[in-house]
């Protein structure tokens, strides 16, 4: 059974656009653009699905605006995981 050329690039071409169902996954896509990391937009989409979305839309807007940064995917890891681990040991200092 051959296929039609023209059906084959069709279907390549479907395959580049993105299919974002989920919330949660046009929110990880926004991050991964805000912070110029299109690379790594699946751990981007896995952040969004398993943290507070508002929270890492704010802590990328802050870290996009900054012009010192040069890789700011990884500055953006490291104050987004920094607030989490400060908020823990704040919640069991006072226990």
């Amino acid at each position: 059974m051959a296929l039609d050329k023209d059906y084959m690039q069709t279907l390549r071409e479907r395959s580049k656009a993105s299919h974002v169902y989920k919330k949660y996954q046009m929110v990880g896509l926004m991050l991964s653009e805000m912070l110029g990391d299109e690379a790594h937009k699946a751990l981007y989409i896995k952040l969004a699905k398993q943290h507070d979305q508002e929270e890492l839309l704010e802590v990328a807007r802050g870290v996009a605006n900054n012009m010192n940064v040069k890789k700011k995917g990884a500055y953006f890891m490291r104050v987004f995981f920094g607030r989490k681990t400060k908020a823990k040991t704040k919640t069991n200092v006072s226990r």
